[in-house]
């Protein structure tokens, strides 16, 4: 078979198109073959290929441009280019394409509209028996399952423009149609033709545009011509979609084991699906577990990208336990840990360890045979095998610190094979952990495929972050810097910046592989979600790095970033003093306002004298890590408060010196609230703060924007997931930029605006890729938020709600109504409500108290995650009274 591809593309000199035909996947990559094309005018590509091909196959490819080895551009590739080969006779295909780059409606090709909203299925051409054909392609995003398109012309073998003899299209590609022509039926020269499309109502709608003119090439027998056409549109509402947040630890069923499980996360599916919502959103579930302890609760601190908790199993898709004993004991504990108002989490995960172990001794060695779990081994033996072997040796040497283990301080490849060898002593060892990861994969594909089934869409989230002594910095820890921690500027949560303690990356090496790592982590979620959540997307633009002996984030610095050197610091006009502007600014002055009666304390025990009326810390105290170390057993009020003062005094700095280079200088973060910013003149002051807002919001702008194109498009591309992000804090406006180019729907809160003129958002200019949403989990709930700041809240009830009078308190079902309302009406693509907020226009439903609601609190880096939800799903799926409210609220907001 003779293959010719054209394709139209400006070049400059030394650019060159690559067609790269895709032979199959490895590893979630794409294997292609390369063929290099040509052209005389650097504008018009072509090249010739010879292939073996059967009738009724297809072949996938996309374009990139060369320059040199280099690849410059690539293709959208998320969806490829298909040819079907449906021509019994055909010798010759000449194929006309066009670039495509990522289109504006990227949104419409996820798995999520797709698979999960539409349900679309792809359809198998029909063969064509015609000895000379013309093929038309059309991409037509918009339909549902159930619409059909149809192409219509002037030519009688289109039906003459009768809708009725039209030629049916078949969708043979996501969200492209093709059909063949019978060149010898066409009398002219030109093809005059448009698409229309019909759903359930039979009605034809036409799509948008002027008629299409196709020139007709000369043909011989045996010759298929393939145009590749520009997408259709049709004049039809934007998808706009409603959904719930929850995490799957807070849900509760009268069958749950006192945490939210698997199969609870079906029941709520039928809830969200009964409620004529699309979407379920849950924060992370991946395996956080390193002490064994409450302080694992926290579910953005993951021990692996890859593994799944297990405090999720569903025991009740599980076989039964044969000791009649040990089943009544089980159930007695699971019926206390469910009545319980909030997790036990240790109760929990230790009762269903337990239980897996004994239910791995009752069956393990019958399902390690099975071929499932064989498969299963064979997808995932890169990363399942160390994360078994550092499960079974945090366990056995009691820490997950392991740089305390006595052997085996990091991953050694070496001991794979033994690993993965049933006959292995080391394979016995860790094989419990194969198990229980297999049953809590299948579990969860269970429910994948159960939501896709139920039209809802299943979003994840994608944590910034991994714990530091966890299994992915164990095994690669050449992608970690572990002397930094990563964390957030000062912001509404906390006025002292947010410390995770998680290691921050090493961008340098992992682009050095294309974002490997990052790549295998996102395929592996597509198994699992159809959209996801990328928390704190800023840090693949920039993180907030801070030093490894600090315990708030206010000496941090953005990483990477552009350091000042000291004469662009005095080209501003501040004469440049090192000592003074970081160190520690210490005087009497600053010791009286901090600590009052406890100075002279602190002056005898903490920090020496150095000059005039100026002190140091004294080594023993000179970062907040020594602090906390000191004070670690002392909890009296009196030594919280020196602990405290202590910190702030070694914080207050003018400038943080780079990480990289000591010649380089950022300005400390809100130090405008600090002692020595208020010892500086004022005119010292403004020229500080016209140098502090250089910085932060124009200097790196374009940088960020560069270190973010790196990183992010690889990501986007390597799954059909929906890409949702949370871009919410110190918020530059290359975010923006990035976001828009790789179409990446933002996160809008009406309480939290991105326009620094405005007090609360106008709900009504949220961008169309957008996610509107009123809290998240680290947030106040729609009702705490109500009762925290009346002043405020006054201002929105007349501003926002244009209402007149005092605000009520608290907040009542009828207005809590009328904000969730008013989200859904917002333009964003998707309103997802956390559960508490959905339940406050209810208040016969919702809690009597608010702050139960709560699920986190940022500025408490122990926070215990244990919120459950106060009603069954059962008992919500028989709630008709709140049933139909939600029902009538999506319906009248046209979602």
């Amino acid at each position: 078979m003779n293959i010719h591809f054209h394709l139209d593309y400006n070049t400059y000199y030394g650019q060159d198109l690559i067609l790269n035909v895709i032979k199959g996947y490895h590893n979630g990559e794409k294997e292609t073959t390369e063929y290099r094309m040509h052209t005389t005018d650097g504008y018009h590509w072509e090249v010739n290929m010879q292939k073996d091909v059967r009738p009724g196959t297809h072949m996938d490819y996309f374009y990139t441009v060369q320059c040199g080895d280099n690849t410059e551009r690539k293709e959208w590739s998320v969806v490829t280019h298909r040819l079907e080969f449906d021509a019994e006779h055909a010798h010759n295909y000449s194929v006309y394409d066009h670039w495509h780059d990522i289109p504006e409606d990227s949104f419409l090709y996820s798995s999520a509209i797709t698979d999960s909203v539409m349900g679309k299925k792809l359809g198998k051409c029909k063969t064509n028996i015609y000895n000379k054909a013309i093929t038309l392609k059309v991409r037509a995003p918009q339909l549902n399952a159930e619409d059909k398109l149809y192409v219509a012309g002037a030519e009688l073998a289109l039906g003459a423009w009768n809708v009725t003899k039209a030629l049916p299209m078949t969708q043979h590609n996501i969200n492209e149609w093709s059909v063949a022509l019978d060149v010898t039926k066409l009398t002219g020269n030109t093809l005059e033709v448009k698409f229309f499309m019909k759903g359930n109502s039979d009605i034809p709608v036409w799509e948008s545009g002027n008629n299409r003119i196709i020139t007709l090439p000369l043909m011989e027998e045996g010759d298929v011509t393939v145009y590749e056409l520009d997408e259709a549109f049709f004049p039809l509402p934007p998808v706009r979609i409603a959904g719930t947040l929850v995490p799957l630890f807070s849900l509760r069923s009268e069958t749950s084991f006192g945490i939210g499980d698997f199969g609870d996360l079906k029941k709520m599916i039928d809830w969200v699906s009964l409620t004529k919502q699309r979407a379920l959103q849950i924060l992370p579930i991946n395996d956080t577990t390193i002490t064994h302890t409450w302080t694992d609760s926290y579910p953005y601190s993951c021990i692996s990208i890859f593994a799944l908790h297990p405090q999720y199993v569903d025991l009740t898709a599980l076989p039964t336990l044969k000791d009649a004993k040990a089943r009544e004991r089980f159930e007695k504990t699971r019926k206390e840990l469910n009545a319980l108002p909030q997790i036990d989490y240790e109760r929990v995960n230790f009762s269903k360890i337990e239980y897996l172990h004994l239910l791995f001794e009752q069956e393990g060695e019958k399902v390690l045979k099975s071929n499932a779990f064989k498969t299963f081994f064979k997808e995932t033996e890169h990363w399942l095998v160390p994360y078994a072997q550092y499960s079974y040796l945090r366990d056995k040497y009691g820490t997950a610190d392991f740089s305390l283990w006595p052997d085996h301080h990091q991953w050694d490849e070496t001991t794979r094979k033994a690993l993965s060898d049933p006959k292995n002593k080391a394979y016995k060892d860790v094989a419990f952990f194969y198990y229980v990861q297999f049953i809590l994969s299948s579990q969860l594909k269970a429910v994948h495929e159960y939501a896709q089934a139920h039209n809802v869409i299943l979003k994840g989230d994608i944590p910034i972050g991994v714990n530091r002594y966890g299994c992915d910095v164990w095994t690669e820890p050449r992608y970690f810097n572990l002397n930094g921690q990563a964390g957030a500027p000062p912001d509404d949560f906390s006025v002292n910046g947010q410390n995770w303690g998680f290691p921050t990356y090493n961008w340098e090496e992992m682009l050095k592989d294309g974002c490997q790592w990052w790549i295998k982590r996102f395929q592996n979620m597509a198994q699992y979600f159809d959209a996801y959540r990328i928390d704190h997307v800023l840090g693949f633009f920039r993180i907030w790095e801070i030093p490894i002996n600090s315990v708030h984030g206010l000496l941090g610095q953005f990483s990477p970033s552009l350091g000042m050197s000291r004469e662009e610091i005095e080209g501003y006009g501040l004469q440049w003093q090192e000592a003074l502007f970081t160190e520690p600014f210490i005087t009497d002055w600053v010791l009286d306002r901090i600590f009052k009666e406890h100075a002279n304390e602190v002056r005898e025990n903490y920090i020496e004298h150095t000059w005039g009326d100026h002190y140091k810390m004294r080594p023993a105290y000179d970062t907040q890590r020594k602090v906390e170390k000191a004070f670690e057993d002392k909890t009296s009020e009196k030594d919280i408060w020196i602990r405290d003062g202590l910190y702030a005094l070694i914080s207050d700095v003018l400038f943080v010196r780079d990480r990289k280079n000591p010649n380089l200088f950022h300005p400390r973060i809100s130090v405008q609230h600090d002692f020595i910013y208020e010892s500086l003149y004022d005119s010292d002051k403004a020229i500080f703060n016209r140098l502090y807002n250089d910085y932060y919001y124009r200097r790196n702008n374009q940088f960020w924007y560069q270190e973010a194109m790196k990183k992010l498009p690889k990501l986007v591309d390597a799954t059909r997931m929906l890409v949702c992000a949370e871009d919410l804090g110190m918020v530059p406006s290359c975010v923006a930029w990035v976001m828009n180019e790789l179409r990446i729907l933002s996160l809008e809160i009406q309480s939290m605006p991105k326009d620094p003129h405005v007090r609360f958002g106008h709900l009504g200019a949220n961008p169309y890729r957008s996610v509107s949403t009123i809290s998240t989990h680290d947030m106040a709930t729609l009702r705490q938020w109500w009762d925290e700041d009346w002043p405020r809240t006054q201002d929105y009830f007349n501003t926002m709600l244009h209402r007149e009078g005092p605000a009520p308190h608290p907040l009542p079902g009828w207005l809590a109504r009328d904000i969730v309302s008013r989200h859904l009406t917002s333009p964003s693509m998707l309103c997802i409500l956390g559960i508490q907020d959905w339940m406050s226009i209810d208040e016969d439903l919702r809690l009597p108290d608010p702050n139960a609601e709560r699920i986190n609190i940022p500025a408490n880096p122990k926070h215990y995650w244990r919120y459950r939800m106060h009603v069954s799903i059962e008992a919500l799926m028989k709630n008709d009274a709140f049933n139909s409210q939600i029902t009538d609220l999506v319906h009248l907001s046209g979602r």
